[in-house]
């Protein structure tokens, strides 16, 4: 199971937020880049880049942040909030990610979505499956749509889509635990699907229990901001597992 720390930029900053509330936002770093590099420096590979300025806006805002870190680092990022548009696509591939993220465009624009998954294949294209009660959340989770999550993972899947990234936002930032149960219900139903749990990590035990049930990859975010899982645990379950 890949690991996959997340760094959530607010005005070029990393914070966190406890479920998606921007009103409970906590700086960690004022620097991104050296957040990435320590990382890096503990053999992580993979990171979630998230700009929630652009997330609840018409457009992709912190890429200049996304651009440094791919400079200047050798991790491979997904990156996600605010594209919105073809034109938002390109510079976050240009500016230096590996995948991006949908989540709101895949329900409010969906043959603009579908067309991404056909131009840049599903390697590149992760949907965003972001919930509240089994339904999908939008707009950096400050709407609710109609969506309900299986059905919405399954027409997508049927058009090709392979990485979902699930997060639970009634866990997120809480440090109370994963939704073990709604990964194990979804990939149940979804046959073949890599699936990243996120949302909820607290200790370090609980990525083997994620790892059994067949998640492909778990995001981790204030669990190492809060020393709840230090990166020497992180660095020495990649060698190991």
């Amino acid at each position: 199971m890949r690991i996959i720390p997340a760094i959530d930029i607010i005005d070029g900053k990393c914070v966190r937020l406890s479920k998606g509330d921007y009103d409970t936002k906590k700086i960690y770093n004022e620097n991104p880049l050296e957040v990435a590099k320590s990382f890096e420096a503990h053999g992580i590979r993979y990171l979630h880049l998230v700009d929630l300025d652009g997330a609840k806006s018409s457009r992709i805002v912190n890429y200049k942040v996304l651009e440094q870190i791919a400079l200047k680092t050798g991790l491979k990022i997904d990156f996600g909030g605010g594209i919105k548009s073809d034109e938002d696509l390109k510079i976050a591939f240009e500016s230096g990610a590996n995948q991006i993220t949908g989540g709101s465009i895949a329900v409010k624009q969906p043959v603009i979505f579908k067309n991404w998954i056909e131009k840049y294949g599903v390697e590149k294209i992760i949907l965003g499956a972001d919930t509240n009660k089994e339904k999908i959340a939008i707009s950096g989770w400050l709407e609710e749509s109609d969506e309900d999550l299986m059905p919405f993972i399954q027409n997508y899947q049927q058009q090709g889509i392979k990485y979902v990234i699930c997060t639970d936002i009634t866990k997120d930032g809480m440090l109370q635990g994963p939704s073990f149960g709604l990964y194990q219900k979804i990939l149940e139903q979804t046959n073949g699907i890599k699936l990243i749990a996120s949302g909820g990590i607290s200790t370090f035990d609980e990525l083997p229990r994620l790892a059994d049930i067949g998640c492909e990859g778990t995001i981790i975010g204030k669990a190492i901001y809060e020393g709840r899982i230090k990166l020497k645990q992180l660095e020495n379950y990649i060698l190991n597992y």
